[in-house]
């Protein structure tokens, strides 16, 4: 038998899953305990007085009949004399006088009015013969028929019946807790429950329900007192909505800011605990991995329906085979023992006095059953009722205005049904965990805890342009102190998918330089109109073109744009360059992509641009006609776009002054005398590419000042290139050079030449007529000596002499006035070769020949 602990066991719940269970599953529990009750009731009644009592009925011929009164007793009114016979088998199962039947003594006296001489030595005998130990013989035999009746004559139901109970109660308790207890919807509802009852009493669930109640109240205000003003409000608080090319923000459903007013400030909301803020950020993360871990399958829901359907299917089968043997439990019963051979007897009537109890119990049972199964009908109702795996936060998102709450689905869906029978109140505040506006809120608050003003201060530094610069790098936002920092030039924001620019930024006058490094930023309506009045240039690196924010278009003082990203011939059509004719005033735009020609749209800003550079990852850039239209560019740089040849197209670009054709597969460039048609190209850049010759036609750009062609697969260098007299630059580096023509000299105004990684092994003394030089590399080559002509040098502030053949440097290098040993770059033990006052010369500081005017 059970006890009752261990049967109250089965049902053991841990108290947080209460909030899990419904009205009927918790009336059903205690339906399962009353029937528990009752079977425990009946069972130890069994054990401890269930019997029968047997008393055996007479077989006569004359008809002797035992009727029993209202009252269940057998009333022996009619007896009637036997035959001698009868007497004498009567006789020999008597146990004595004390325990005779009434009915043998009857007998015994009416047969002695017959024969009184032999029934009196009968007796005398018998009594002579009892004299011995009694053996109580005859209550044995009574209380052997009581036990074979009991198991021959007793209905199973009667002596199962709270077995039973005990039994169908048991299957119904676990059927009700099986969802509990099954590995793999336990650990899920243990989840649940836990992440749910922190985000019930989490202080941020509080304050963020607090604030918006706050913020829907001024916006009921405001549409109160002018509908009017609600083009001018945007909304920057989620992710919903797209960009739109005709409005700086990007419109969206959530929290309203206005462009004229500022926004609301609630500072009793604001404040959080450093470490209530973690936790709350924590939940947020939990939230989200229980959420994809849940809502891909509907094993809980599932579960929880195939349990109900077994309770119900249960209760019927009870009810069924109940009802049959309900009859069967009775007071009085026939028993047919079959022992007649040892006690002459063949039939006997029985008692149960368990019996009337045993039915009231029964009958309870039943009741309680119906009821039971009733429930059982309605749940089966509630389930399919409504599509249980779909919840919907309609009404949360009207009550707390967190208008991104997000319906969910699956077993997820069906734990916040079940939590909506306990209380709705959960369900509302773990709403406020799925809002991704609130996780920015709360992000916002452990920002600005975390990034102060004296912290935003030390990471500001001095850029290469002495400006002061700060740069942030994958933060959950923009702290509020970025824009107290009102001396800054250059704000870099790199990986804050959730920056937001407020309208704080009008204090930072002097900032004219915005990097936004796959950082789609939102701004504000007063935001946008300082960026748009002030800033000058704009760094955009994104992955794909719709990071863009949709507010860069309409900057229409920008004067610098670069947009470093993914903008393939598919992306080509959905990029919002479009909207670039609105830069008006932008000179210089900046694309590191993978293009496969030049947009079209581009052109549309092509009048007002100075410079343009395009910078591709090794795709093959095959479309350059539209470059015919941008009459303005004074500098192009096309690198790294698989070109073979010069384009056509650029010779078209009369203003053109630089061109940058750098690491392309140029191998030939016959098409340099269409170049004599620019006669303001100054600068040429050819290098990094495989151009094997020079062609004479070069002496057709008069103008030119600098040509690059290092790192090509030059042998020669023609004379042609020694009559552009205005050269100032010349970079033949990394080429297959033996020879440096005499005709070099003819270059009185070259500055700087480089033939640095070259095969020359003897400098020409006309080089040393080039008295304007300034820069001379002539390192890894094989020279073997330096004329003493360097001297002539005057005005030589460079000269790299490593990696040659040289065993010594010519003393005259100490009449290079600005020449000094950081600009001698040569091998050590050639340098402490020279002359002391040599060294001297070149060791001084470089300020001495400044202060004496030269």
């Amino acid at each position: 038998m059970f006890t009752l602990a261990e049967v109250a066991s089965l049902s053991d719940i841990q108290p947080t899953y209460r909030i899990l269970k419904p009205w009927w599953d918790v009336f059903m529990d205690y339906l399962a305990v009353v029937m528990l009750m009752v079977a425990i009731f009946a069972g130890t009644m069994q054990l401890t007085k269930d019997q029968v009592v047997c008393l055996p009925v007479l077989q006569s011929t004359v008809n002797s009949k035992v009727q029993p009164d209202t009252s269940g007793k057998a009333d022996f009114t009619t007896v009637e004399t036997t035959t001698g016979q009868e007497e004498a088998s009567i006789r020999t199962v008597s146990f004595g006088a004390p325990t005779v039947p009434p009915d043998i003594l009857l007998s015994r006296a009416t047969s002695s009015q017959y024969q009184p001489t032999e029934s009196g030595q009968e007796l005398k005998k018998e009594q002579k013969d009892s004299s011995g130990r009694k053996t109580n013989l005859d209550f044995q035999q009574y209380v052997f028929i009581n036990q074979m009746c009991y198991h021959l004559a007793l209905p199973w139901y009667s002596k199962y019946f709270p077995y039973l109970v005990l039994i169908h109660t048991i299957i119904l308790i676990v059927s009700s807790n099986f969802w509990f207890k099954y590995p793999k919807t336990c650990s899920k509802i243990e989840h649940f429950v836990s992440i749910l009852g922190k985000c019930f009493e989490s202080p941020w669930t509080t304050k963020a329900l607090s604030e918006t109640a706050c913020e829907d109240s001024e916006e009921n205000k405001q549409r109160l007192t002018g509908a009017q003003s609600l083009p001018k409000y945007v909304s920057t608080s989620s992710d919903e909505g797209s960009p739109s090319a005709s409005t700086p923000m990007i419109t969206k459903s959530g929290f309203k800011f206005s462009a004229d007013k500022p926004m609301i400030e609630i500072p009793s909301v604001t404040i959080l605990d450093k470490k209530d803020g973690e936790q709350a950020k924590a939940l947020f993360e939990k939230v989200r991995k229980f959420r994809a871990h849940v809502e891909d399958s509907d094993l809980i829901y599932k579960l929880y329906v195939g349990q109900t359907v077994i309770k119900t299917v249960k209760f019927i089968f009870i009810l069924c085979y109940t009802a049959n043997f309900v009859n069967t439990i009775s007071f009085e019963h026939i028993c047919n023992p079959k022992v007649e051979h040892l006690i002459g007897y063949t039939q006997f009537e029985c008692t149960h006095n368990m019996a009337y109890m045993l039915k009231k119990l029964l009958i309870s049972y039943i009741s309680l059953i119906c009821v039971y199964g009733f429930i059982c009908l309605y749940t089966l109702f509630w389930l399919f009722r409504i599509p249980l795996k779909e919840y919907s936060f309609e009404k949360v998102r009207e009550e707390s205005s967190f208008s991104d709450i997000p319906d969910v689905k699956n077993d997820f869906a069906f734990l916040l049904h079940m939590v909506d029978q306990y209380d709705q109140l959960y369900s509302k505040r773990f709403g406020v965990f799925l809002s991704e506006v609130s996780e920015n809120k709360l992000r916002g608050i452990s920002l600005n805890h975390e990034w102060t003003y004296e912290k935003l201060r030390q990471h500001v530094s001095r850029n290469a342009q002495d400006k002061q610069e700060l740069h942030l790098f994958m933060l959950s936002g923009v702290p509020d102190a970025v824009f107290d920092l009102t001396d800054l030039d250059v704000l870099k924001l790199e990986l804050i998918p959730e920056a937001k620019i407020t309208a704080k930024i009008s204090q930072m006058t002097n900032l004219q330089e915005l990097h936004l490094y796959h950082c789609p930023a939102k701004v504000e309506q007063t935001a946008f109109s300082f960026l748009r009045d002030h800033l000058r240039c704009l760094h955009v690196k994104f992955t794909d073109v719709a990071e863009i924010p949709a507010w860069v278009y309409l900057l229409k003082t920008l004067r610098e744009l670069y947009l470093i990203g993914n903008l393939n011939s598919e992306n080509n059509k959905m990029i919002g360059l479009e909207s670039l004719r609105e830069l008006r005033h932008l000179k210089i735009l900046h694309v590191k992509s993978n293009l496969t020609k030049i947009p079209p749209n581009i052109t549309d800003v092509a009048p007002h641009l100075t410079k343009l550079v395009i910078h591709n990852d090794g795709t093959k850039l095959v479309v350059l006609n539209s470059l015919k239209k941008m009459t303005n560019v004074a500098e192009l740089e096309l690198q790294n776009c698989e070109l073979e040849r010069i384009p056509h197209a650029i010779f078209s670009l009369s203003n053109l002054q630089e061109l940058d054709l750098k690491s392309n597969s140029i191998r030939t460039i016959e098409e340099i005398i269409s170049f004599q048609h620019l006669k303001r190209l100054t600068c040429l850049k050819l290098w990094h590419n495989k151009i094997v010759s020079i062609p004479s036609s070069i002496t057709h750009i008069k103008n030119l000042e600098s040509l690059y062609l290092s790192n090509n697969k030059l042998e020669t260098l023609p004379a042609a290139v020694f009559s552009l007299q205005k050269l100032r630059c010349l970079d033949v580096s990394y080429n297959s050079i033996a020879v440096i023509p005499v005709e070099i000299g003819l270059l009185q105004n070259l500055q700087h030449f480089h033939i640095t990684g070259n095969k020359v092994d003897v400098l020409p003394k006309q080089l040393f007529k080039c008295v304007k030089l300034r820069t001379l590399s002539l390192g890894q080559n094989c020279i073997t000596s330096i004329p003493d002509k360097v001297s002539q040098l005057l005005q030589l502030t460079y000269l790299e002499l490593k990696g040659n053949c040289l065993d010594r440097l010519p003393a005259t290098l100490g009449q290079c006035q600005l020449l000094r040993k950081s600009g001698l770059i040569v091998e050590d033990h050639l340098f402490d070769a020279l002359p002391s006052e040599v060294k001297e010369v070149l060791n001084q500081d470089t300020s001495i020949p400044f202060a004496n005017g030269i």
